[in-house]
């Protein structure tokens, strides 16, 4: 026998766990935090029937058996337009990316921390979450592009957040999650001829979950009041403005996609958006004024930006990368505009639960 051992090649990366690989702008990205101190929040007597009520609907698992596959998903979808194919799978790359880095964010966190009832609930979330990546990835799969989801634990980039960040940016992921889910599932009840593939069928039950952990995230919120006062009322603008902000741009960026669904994307994000604001009264001081006109012009403004800062970048070169700094800079005042209007400032109600009703 020989003493030399072979080296087993490296597995070849698909072309999809490349895309969820990257780090760029728009893409969603896998967290790590301050573990120390998720570890010592606590429930205050005010919010603790809340948050047994919660924990009681997690213990339920309402969605247990939901995400089962059925019949439709043995169609053949060979005939599909190539535009849509391609476009559809790099949503599901992009959803199935942001599902998994939940999952990772959460199982680790409850790895981490000793804090009982806050540990299960963390528990909770990453099943769930697990649970909805791996029932994209599957439809990646009968394309032949599933994400290597092992690969992708150990070669992504880990961004490092601060605790408050991370309930700050995870609570918005959530619930604007849902208000996505659901719009494009109502969009489907009244466009059935539009519905191209059944994964959308399941996204009614699936946008529970969503803002389920929400509602989880909001009570944590509100039991810890020090996270929603003082400079972080800032932060809150902030990653309103940044989540909201990340979702325009890139959604105008699929608008084809869009079309094949039978959606104007303008009406949809808006939709969206005001609707993530509204439900996000139940445990932040301030959100954004966003039935004015203004607001969605500068928008649209940072969305034009970005087109002519992307074309500035293919083009190369000096006067391209002169451009492009200055496109940059031009979202960034953008940015900076929208960050200074007036918030709109609401009390805080003393129920912090709401149901999803929409």
């Amino acid at each position: 026998m020989s003493a030399t051992t072979t080296a087993r090649p490296a597995k070849a990366v698909n072309e999809s766990t490349r895309a969820a690989q990257q780090d760029a702008m728009l893409n969603p990205r896998f967290y790590t935090t301050d573990f120390a101190a998720i570890d010592a929040l606590r429930i205050t007597p005010e919010n603790r029937q809340m948050w047994d009520d919660i924990l009681a609907e997690f213990r339920r698992d309402p969605n247990k058996e939901h995400f089962k596959r059925n019949e439709e998903f043995d169609a053949d979808f060979s005939d599909m337009d190539p535009a849509l194919r391609e476009q559809f799978i790099e949503f599901l790359v992009s959803s199935v990316t942001a599902e998994f880095s939940g999952c990772i964010l959460y199982a680790e966190i409850k790895k981490r921390i000793k804090n009982p009832e806050v540990r299960e609930l963390f528990a909770f979330m990453s099943r769930d979450e697990g649970r909805h990546a791996g029932f994209i990835n599957h439809t990646l799969n009968d394309f032949n592009v599933a994400v290597d989801l092992s690969f992708l634990t150990k070669a992504k980039k880990y961004t490092y957040f601060q605790p408050k960040f991370i309930y700050y940016a995870t609570y918005l992921s959530e619930k604007i999650g849902y208000a996505r889910y659901v719009t494009i599932y109502r969009n489907f009840e009244m466009k059935p001829d539009k519905r191209f593939h059944p994964i959308f069928k399941w996204f009614e039950n699936w946008c529970l979950d969503e803002f389920r952990h929400g509602e989880a995230f909001a009570v944590l919120m509100r039991s810890n009041p020090e996270l929603l006062e003082g400079r972080n009322r800032l932060w809150i603008r902030f990653f309103l403005l940044a989540v909201f902000c990340t979702m325009y741009v890139r959604d105008h960026s699929r608008k084809s996609f869009f079309d094949f669904m039978g959606i104007d994307v303008e009406d949809y994000d808006r939709r969206v958006i005001k609707l993530t604001n509204l439900i996000s009264r139940q445990v932040f001081p301030d959100t954004i004024d966003c039935e004015s006109e203004g607001f969605w012009e500068l928008m649209a403004t940072m969305y034009r930006n970005t087109v002519a800062l992307r074309e500035a970048e293919q083009a190369g070169g000096l006067f391209g990368t002169l451009k492009a700094t200055w496109y940059k800079a031009a979202n960034g005042l953008v940015f900076a505009r929208m960050f200074f209007r007036s918030p709109v400032r609401q009390a805080l109600p003393a129920d912090v639960r709401m149901e999803p009703v929409w």
